[in-house]
């Protein structure tokens, strides 16, 4: 019985970690879509999230069958409980990359060269989802810490994008809705990053049994 539980939990953490591939996929295609101006780009990221969306769910069935089927106890309880609540946010960066890339469509093919901040943002984010995910498969909460301690890096990359983008309106205040639609782009980082955040703090409660914000 427990060799199946094994097996079944094994799957999971494939399906979660091919899940969180696509997340980072779709955080990095977006941050190329915005660097090179490519337009084209922006479809493959909302391909992404339909596939991140149908990953969600067919991880929502499998936790419910090993709920239902195995009845886990104890530490074996608390990683299925948060896997499920992982799937949540991973969902949720998919659809801000998507965000992201709806935003792209609208710049004109200008490439955000002016706050090369929001690349540093999305190479950080991405790697913050990276490590939660690993951490979760690895059950190392050292490394959920890690991922942790960098929503900092991000969050002051953010405060650096503000700065510059009010530098610009102000020299070029033609440029403000330009500005603005770069904010939005960065302020979905901010928040892909608070995601993983959310992942590593579900990665903890499953090692330790406690959730902390």
């Amino acid at each position: 019985m427990r060799s199946r539980f094994d097996e079944q939990l094994a799957i999971l953490n494939k399906e979660l970690t091919q899940m969180g591939a696509m997340c980072e996929e779709a955080i990095a295609v977006a941050s190329k879509a915005l660097t090179m101006g490519d337009i084209k780009l922006t479809d493959k990221v909302l391909s992404l999230d339909g596939e991140i969306n149908r990953m969600e769910r067919t991880i929502e069935t499998l936790c419910l069958k090993l709920l239902l089927q195995q009845q886990p106890v104890a530490r074996d309880l608390r990683q299925i409980s948060a896997a499920l609540k992982m799937i949540t946010d991973m969902e949720r960066i998919g659809t801000q990359a998507a965000d992201i890339a709806e935003i792209i469509t609208f710049l004109g093919g200008r490439t955000g060269g002016e706050c090369e901040q929001i690349r540093f943002m999305a190479d950080a984010a991405s790697q913050m989802v990276t490590e939660s995910i690993d951490a979760f498969v690895k059950q190392d909460i050292i490394l959920a810490g890690a991922a942790i301690d960098r929503d900092d890096v991000v969050d002051d990359l953010f405060l650096q994008v503000k700065s510059s983008l009010i530098k610009l309106i102000a020299e070029k205040p033609t440029d403000g809705g330009y500005a603005l639609d770069l904010l939005m782009i960065a302020k979905y980082f901010e928040r892909i990053g608070d995601h993983a955040v959310n992942i590593a703090e579900w990665v903890a409660f499953s090692v330790t049994g406690e959730h902390k914000k």
